[in-house]
């Protein structure tokens, strides 16, 4: 009973937290999108790509015709009252019309795209834990081995070589010279998931076999285990049951901030393997100055990340008796 009254009001606390942090992140949002500068009523509207990026094609607008349009938007409001707009649109989950793109409202832009986007980060996330976490296992357990030596020297490059290096290679010796796997896409099947999940992948992997490496290496040198090894306990038992549990912590405690980092890492991979998701109308929305989608993406991903560390917050609580009794 009091553990659960424990956890209950740990989770209480967190939930209560995340209300102010959020907060702070959609302000910033805000006033970094003015600070920017910039109109997106300056042109017409906004077509495709350039060779200096997403531009607005057509012919300038009169002045007359941009007024009204930062008027039907409330562009012309003070900032305060857009401001509160702002907040009043987010609470209601209407974040409104796109500025640049004719006819679609922002929410339909995130729940056509964001799938597609989100599909690429958890398969890339499942990439890193079925195949850092064993990789860690076996060379922890043959230390000095030369599959130990391989295991540090490539984890140091995985987590030392960029995404879009790694793509690129992936692309010209996987696609290219070996005709394996597609070059790009996402919706014809499984094959086009390969490369884009594993180049991003490739961080997240390196760095949880480097950390549960570390850990477990630390864990099967404490007293414990030595007491377990001395009653002559099975080395299998030894080591799933006595020095795992305590090793994996470490890894709960970076896999939110690890997700974080693939979300923004995503937006470098879809564009290189040309997938349909939510990081090609972001990128166009920032040129364009399209404020409603930049913040409607923004808001999305942050709410994502927050709810994803206070549940890693709670798992490590809740598997934590040091925290508990804290």
């Amino acid at each position: 009973m009091g553990q659960a009254q424990s956890v209950a009001g740990f989770i209480l606390r967190r939930l209560l937290w995340t209300i102010p942090i959020l907060w702070v992140v959609l302000t910033i949002v805000f006033f970094m999108m003015r600070s920017i500068g910039g109109d997106p009523f300056r042109h017409g509207p906004l077509l495709g790509l350039s060779n200096a990026g997403w531009v607005k094609y057509g012919d300038p607008q009169p002045p007359a015709i941009r007024r009204n349009q930062r008027e039907k938007y409330g562009l012309d409001l003070p900032w305060y009252q857009q401001y509160g707009n702002y907040l009043k649109g987010i609470v209601t989950l209407d974040f409104g019309p796109s500025l640049s793109f004719r006819y679609m409202r922002v929410t339909d832009i995130i729940k056509q795209m964001a799938p597609r986007s989100v599909q690429l980060v958890l398969l890339a996330f499942a990439w890193a834990i079925l195949i850092g976490i064993p990789v860690g296992i076996l060379a922890a357990l043959r230390p000095g081995s030369s599959f130990d030596y391989a295991v540090r020297v490539l984890t140091g490059l995985g987590i030392s070589l960029p995404s879009f290096l790694v793509a690129t290679l992936l692309i010209y010796y996987v696609s290219v010279k070996l005709a394996l796997l597609p070059t790009s896409g996402w919706d014809d099947g499984w094959q086009n998931k390969v490369l884009p999940t594993l180049t991003l992948s490739l961080v997240p992997m390196a760095y949880f076999a480097r950390l549960l490496r570390g850990t477990l290496l630390e864990t099967l040198e404490s007293d414990y285990v030595r007491m377990a090894r001395a009653k002559g306990l099975p080395r299998r038992r030894i080591v799933g049951v006595h020095a795992l549990k305590n090793s994996l912590l470490p890894l709960i405690v970076v896999a939110g901030p690890m997700f974080g980092a693939m979300v923004t890492g995503s937006f470098i991979v879809e564009n290189i393997f040309a997938i349909p998701g939510i990081s090609k109308y972001f990128v166009a929305s920032v040129v364009a100055r399209d404020y409603t989608v930049v913040m409607g993406v923004t808001i999305v991903l942050a709410v994502m990340i927050i709810c994803l560390n206070l549940l890693v917050d709670i798992a490590h609580h809740m598997l934590d008796p040091r925290l508990r009794e804290a």
